[in-house]
């Protein structure tokens, strides 16, 4: 689905994953789940691209819903696959979530479940190699993402900006739409390890600017990252 040109999204509101297409190539900021594949060649094809045209996939963290098909692009194509060192072993298999005990309505839960196992979310493969990222890097990679650190849902958590297109890509620092409830708008996401922490975090995003905030769960928002900031909090108190 193009969100704006340049700008493209992949999934749905349950998981979803971007990719930002330049003359340069093309990044994708996290991968999904590895049921994605299909969906991502198939977005290639309509953009008239294909995946010798992937230059880098950024993950956000490391959690499964986020790795997919990453590994797949980084060893039958050689792209690289960027994750920040606090979470790289999270993204290769080894450190779990803490998984705190969440509020859950049975239909989203199962809704959530359904589309991960038609999705491959069983059958996770982590990576095998990762190139570090940090705190205020900018990549070498189409559309120039900088990397802004978010600690809190995960360790090594982080979001990433692309003045190119507008957009700030969030992970799980914040979501739009809890998996666990079905419960929509700007908001904590769930499995989260740090709470507080990733709250005050949020505030890092505000120099950005950004019209687009694009969360790993959740509807597109396209209303400024300060609105989406402030109702966040709001939903927190």
């Amino acid at each position: 689905m193009e969100l704006a040109p340049g700008l493209h999204r992949i999934g749905d509101d349950i998981v979803a994953a971007y990719l930002v297409d330049t003359v340069d190539g093309i990044t994708v900021i996290d991968a999904g789940l590895p049921g994605h594949w299909r969906e991502l060649v198939a977005e290639l094809d309509g953009m008239g691209r294909s995946l010798r045209d992937m230059r880098g996939v950024i993950l956000t963290h490391g959690d499964s819903d986020h790795v997919g098909f990453a590994e797949r692009l980084r060893r039958e194509h050689d792209v690289p696959v960027f994750v920040h060192p606090a979470d790289a072993d999270r993204a290769k298999g080894g450190a779990k979530p803490k998984n705190a005990r969440e509020p859950m309505r049975l239909g989203a839960v199962l809704r959530f479940a359904a589309s991960a196992v038609r999705r491959g979310g069983l059958r996770t493969t982590w990576l095998t190699e990762t190139v570090d990222m940090r705190d205020g890097d900018v990549l070498a990679l189409p559309g120039a993402p900088q990397v802004i650190g978010m600690p809190g849902h995960s360790p090594g958590s982080v979001a990433v900006w692309v003045t190119a297109v507008d957009a700030v890509f969030v992970g799980d620092a914040l979501t739009t739409r809890n998996v666990l409830t079905g419960v929509t708008g700007p908001a904590p996401a769930p499995f989260t390890d740090e709470p507080a922490r990733a709250l005050g975090a949020l505030r890092e995003l505000l120099s950005t600017g950004a019209t687009w905030v694009l969360p790993g769960h959740g509807a597109p928002w396209r209303g400024g990252v300060a609105a989406a900031v402030e109702a966040v909090e709001r939903a927190a108190r």
